[in-house]
């Protein structure tokens, strides 16, 4: 005959095994998640905290998507990708109701724009030539 303490220990040691069964069992069949094409999945735990009583749509949706953005500076259509998103809100801890307006200052479409802006200078002397 076993002690009460024995078959508490028993009875324990089994549910465990159960439970651990149960887990890869789980894990076996979980089907994948159905993401499309270009998204980035979301870590709610590790976005900044906010005060807000809504949830921002990319919170909702379970994961962060390219989004098309126009910089504010040189007008130029870029598309904000859901890797820069996730680093912005996840890692740089950007505020979840923000959204870039802006290429970053060393882009290659930035560098593009600047590079075909008509600004001409006169020789040092710091002006525009506006014509002949």
């Amino acid at each position: 005959m076993k002690s009460n303490k024995q078959r508490r220990q028993e009875i324990k040691a089994q549910r465990l095994r159960r439970s651990e069964r149960q887990i890869q069992i789980r894990r076996v069949n979980a089907r994948p998640v159905n993401r499309p094409v270009g998204t980035e999945p979301v870590t709610p735990a590790l976005l900044r905290h906010n005060n807000s009583y809504g949830i921002p749509d990319f919170v909702q949706r379970g994961y962060y998507q390219d989004r098309p953005l126009r910089c504010k500076d040189c007008g130029i259509e870029e598309v904000w990708t859901a890797v820069q998103q996730r680093w912005w809100y996840e890692v740089a801890q950007g505020d979840v109701w923000t959204v870039a307006f802006a290429l970053p200052p060393l882009s290659p479409a930035r560098t593009r724009a600047k590079s075909r802006s008509p600004t001409h200078s006169c020789g040092g002397v710091g002006g525009e030539i506006n014509g002949p």
